[in-house]
């Protein structure tokens, strides 16, 4: 094996246990041993547990996040929230183990962590289209980054619970958030108060 297939299969083996475990659960000497390799050869490519998952989490961050770039860069409002809807739930049945490893232990909540940096990404992405869909339409595109939040979110967590139950399909789920947001989106009111207030 060449250093870089071992390298590559170094990667793809902890990304599995990664997924299983988390980072805790994990340990160079299980890497070492289901790759059928010294723990010297992991330290040597990746210094260690720390390294690999560091390269781990940037492959994937990087995968998803330029899965829905190139989602959002064309067509109409709705087919921009298709497209990026889409891509996230195809994203999670092709890369199960990958979006395992950037959800696992990173809360969607939290500031930090690697999910929540990744969907901070992706939000400011939405946000620049929706500050224009809302300046063309007469809407506050101050309030653009609010709405950006809100979108991603909503499929960001439904992301996490369709990843575990795997119904619907991906195509109705995916549908479904669409109908919600859109729907939702294409009645804002332009200075929306709490019914109570």
């Amino acid at each position: 094996m060449t250093g870089k297939e071992r390298r590559q299969q170094l990667l793809d083996v902890a990304r599995a246990l990664f997924a299983e475990k988390g980072f805790d659960g994990t340990s160079i000497e299980e890497i070492a041993h289901r790759a059928g390799v010294s723990k010297p050869v992991v330290y040597e490519h990746f210094g260690g547990k720390e390294g690999i998952y560091a390269v781990v989490v940037d492959r994937e961050m990087r995968n998803l996040l330029d899965l829905i770039v190139s989602a959002l860069s064309a067509g109409h409002p709705r087919e921009l929230l298709e497209q990026a809807a889409r891509a996230l739930l195809e994203y999670i049945d092709n890369s199960t183990d990958g979006f395992r490893v950037l959800v696992r232990d990173s809360p969607v909540a939290s500031n930090s962590g690697t999910f929540s940096s990744l969907l901070n990404d992706i939000a400011s992405q939405v946000e620049h289209i929706l500050g224009l869909q809302f300046d063309a339409r007469g809407y506050d595109a101050k309030l653009a980054p609010l709405y950006s939040q809100a979108l991603v979110g909503m499929v960001a967590l439904t992301g996490q619970w369709w990843l575990e139950v795997r119904k619907p399909k991906k195509e109705e789920v995916a549908a479904h958030l669409v109908n919600l947001a859109w729907n939702g989106l294409s009645h804002l009111e332009h200075k929306p108060r709490l019914g109570a207030s």
